[in-house]
């Protein structure tokens, strides 16, 4: 296949129209090299040819039929038309309708058509001409962003246009509103998506034509229209009322500001406050019910405060680093409620995308849930409270509940510390029920229970990381230091537990107090669970503010 891209933004190589239509060509490329196919391209960058405009003279008509008597890159512009089996026009919105670079070309066609009249097949117009050139087997894609929220109701001079020179229907339309986010880094992330269903509207179009849910998706804003015309504000850097010009950083946090999520409004008005310390300037944005409000007089009591060099906070939004792992490395830090850092996504993330990478990140992307710490619990409980009761009874209802725990979270995904303490419980319980001694299989229990969480400690992955990370966005909260401190920590503190658990168990039946031990055994992993939770909360927000460094002076 021929492919013939003609960019008509004045922007060249730099527009966000030519992005969409180089994804489309990209799945059209795809789909029919897996045809065995192949396409050949031709880009046409109008910015960077000379094209003058038309005339009027109707040389090209009389004097020298099918030839401009212009000397310029039109006549090459027709013959790479005449040359290609598929056309994409790419271009921006230009109040209303296409560049002026681009309408001088379209009104430079007059070659490509006879000067008799004709009637129109398709009925559309009041007259037309005769086209020069057999182009029925050529086809047209136009493909276009505009800078408003949505494109529709924004196109109709240029369909109008199209409809009349190319014919109703004998083209298909792109048309992307919020076209500027296109070259935003920060939002890469949405824009990103909505150029993977470009690519796939090509492979579609390559097969034979556009599915409808594609079109759809195709459709769908990139972000609300209230969040679009609050950042399209923001990014012009100029004060409403004033006309000032504003400074890059707050520019910035106008347009972070705009991404929040009202949705997420708990019932709590919030304060963030940003302090970028690289530049000594601090801003506040108010988080409430109605919305979200920037602040540039402090006039605002923080309930949380960032303290950032803002080269850091803009890395952290184009992606660059994550925020989490920055916040691990004490790039920045955190005082205050730290419970809006632990829910940003929450509140500043994209929605549709969050809901789009939910099954992902909760680890459902195999239609089953996340692993469950209950399932590796279980077998170890029933082991350590029937066979303490009873050996003979106690090892069968163990072995009949640990052979029932898969079966109950067949919807769970397991993970190695599931499938250890199944062998482990079952061993244990066989050994019970052998020697008919629950003692040792109990005492042993503890044992191997805690040294498999210490022996967690020296994996990648500590054994409570493994089941408590998809709260936190799954294996990219690996990537965050604080997270895995605190995972760690807790690993070694449960490991110990069970493995003095063990000790002081042999001590006390050796002088003969095992009665008490069901009560202590079971009691301790309660104030430890306590702890645990308190831990979790503390400890991520002490190192957010720094405390490790502060520790260390």
């Amino acid at each position: 296949m021929k492919i013939l891209l003609i960019n008509g933004s004045p922007k060249g190589k730099r527009s966000n129209s030519l992005r969409l239509a180089e994804k489309f060509i990209e799945g059209i490329r795809a789909e029919t090299k897996t045809i065995g196919g192949e396409i050949e391209l031709t880009e046409l960058e109008i910015a960077s040819l000379k094209i003058g405009s038309c005339r009027g003279c109707f040389a090209c008509w009389q004097s020298t039929p099918g030839v401009c008597f212009i000397k310029d890159d039109m006549q090459m512009v027709i013959e790479k038309q005449l040359w290609a089996d598929l056309i994409v026009w790419s271009f921006p919105l230009y109040y209303f309708n296409v560049p002026g670079i681009l309408k001088n070309l379209i009104d430079r066609q007059l070659p490509m058509n006879l000067p008799f009249m004709a009637e129109r097949g398709d009925g559309y117009g009041s007259g037309s001409h005769e086209g020069r050139y057999d182009m029925a087997g050529t086809k047209h894609v136009l493909i276009s962003t505009c800078g408003f929220y949505s494109a529709e109701g924004n196109y109709d001079s240029v369909l109008k246009m199209y409809d009349h020179f190319l014919g109703q229907g004998n083209y298909v339309a792109l048309f992307c509103g919020q076209g500027e986010l296109f070259r935003v880094k920060e939002l890469s992330a949405r824009t990103d998506e909505y150029l993977e269903v470009v690519k796939r509207a090509g492979e579609e179009y390559a097969a034979g034509g556009i599915a409808q849910g594609t079109r759809e998706e195709l459709g769908k804003l990139l972000y609300p229209k209230e969040v679009f015309e609050r950042m399209a504000d923001a990014s012009w850097g100029i004060d409403r009322s004033t006309g000032e010009k504003e400074s890059e950083d707050l520019i910035f946090t106008r347009q972070m500001a705009a991404l929040y999520n009202v949705q997420a409004y708990d019932g709590k008005d919030r304060v963030l406050e940003m302090h970028y310390t690289d530049l000594g300037t601090t801003w506040q944005i108010l988080l409430g019910k109605e919305g979200s409000k920037v602040f540039t007089d402090g006039s605002l009591i923080a309930t949380t405060r960032i303290d950032t060099p803002y080269t850091v906070w803009l890395s952290i939004a184009k992606g660059e680093i994550e925020g989490p792992e920055a916040l691990g490395r004490q790039m920045y830090s955190v005082s205050g409620d730290f419970s809006l850092m632990i829910h940003w996504d929450k509140f500043f993330g994209d929605q549709k995308r969050e809901a789009g990478n939910k099954k992902e990140e909760t680890g459902e992307s195999d239609g089953l849930k996340p692993p469950a710490m209950i399932s590796m619990l279980i077998p170890w409980m029933a082991l350590w409270i029937a066979v303490s009761i009873d050996p003979m009874v106690g090892s069968a209802v163990t072995l009949a509940i640990t052979a029932l725990v898969p079966l109950l979270m067949r919807k769970h995904r397991f993970v190695i510390w599931d499938q250890i303490s199944f062998a482990a419980a079952a061993l244990l319980a066989a050994a019970a029920n052998i020697t008919g001694n629950g003692d040792l299989p109990t005492n042993a229990g503890y044992l191997i229970f805690g040294l498999m969480w210490l022996g967690s400690c020296l994996t990648k992955e500590p054994l409570c990381a493994a089941y408590v990370k998809y709260g936190y966005g799954g294996d990219s909260a690996l990537r965050n230091p604080i997270f895995m401190r605190t995972n760690y920590i807790l690993a070694a503190c449960w490991g110990m537990l069970y493995v003095l658990t063990a000790v002081w168990t042999w001590i006390f039946r050796r002088m003969g107090l095992g009665n008490s031990l069901l009560v202590i055994n079971n009691l301790v992993p309660v104030v430890m669970g306590m702890f645990t939770v308190w831990f979790e909360k503390w400890y991520p927000a002490w190192a957010a503010r720094g405390g490790k460094r502060r520790a260390g002076k």
